[in-house]
């Protein structure tokens, strides 16, 4: 029985998986969101990586394959990206003077310039935390991409206009969604890699 709960998380990953290799449109879109980047970065901007909880994580991690290197053997030089889920000081003092609400559009205020990308991670799309970091990624003049499940969420159903690129993973099931979302920033990093240096 415990066997068949285990294959069963694997096939329905799999099959979460299968269907993005399958939809041509949202291969397009995440190109697109490759090189959106890239340009950001060619441009001298940064890459601000946002997300609550394992989305937090995720948003370290994507960071880290750009600041160090997203592919062994792939000698490049630094690029300039940053979690802004992992200051304990920032977060806490946000929360504590203006609300958890704010904690990303604070230092989207702080940090963000027109050349800079802002890549939000929320598995529902409801993070309203992320919905005011875009408002103020629009008024510093940063582009935003919008990593989320199958609906897109309240910010993508009612606030598209805060949105450049939404890649939205055709799931409902947040562990399916959440292994898609490490995956796809996986395959961003590798875009952005092969955009600039040319590099498999």
């Amino acid at each position: 029985m415990v066997h068949s709960l285990v294959k069963d998380q694997i096939l329905r990953s799999i099959e979460t998986k299968q269907k993005i290799a399958d939809d041509g449109e949202l291969l397009d879109t995440i190109v697109a969101a490759g090189r959106m980047t890239a340009r950001s970065l060619q441009k001298g901007g940064k890459i601000m990586i946002c997300g609550n909880g394992g989305s937090a994580g995720d948003a370290q991690h994507i960071a880290a394959e750009l600041v160090v290197r997203y592919k062994g053997g792939n000698e490049r030089k630094a690029l300039p990206a940053m979690s802004l889920c992992v200051d304990p000081s920032i977060i806490t003092a946000c929360g504590n003077d203006y609300g958890y609400d704010q904690v990303f559009a604070r230092q989207i205020e702080a940090f963000g310039k027109p050349d800079d990308c802002v890549l939000g991670i929320t598995t529902s799309g409801n993070s309203r935390n992320i919905e005011l970091g875009f408002e103020e990624a629009r008024r510093a003049g940063v582009r935003t991409i919008l990593l989320t499940g199958s609906t897109g969420g309240a910010i993508y159903q009612n606030r598209d206009d805060l949105v450049d690129i939404c890649i939205r993973v055709p799931s409902d099931e947040t562990a399916r969604i959440q292994e898609s979302h490490i995956m796809i920033g996986q395959i961003l990093c590798s875009l952005i890699e092969k955009e600039l240096f040319d590099l498999d």
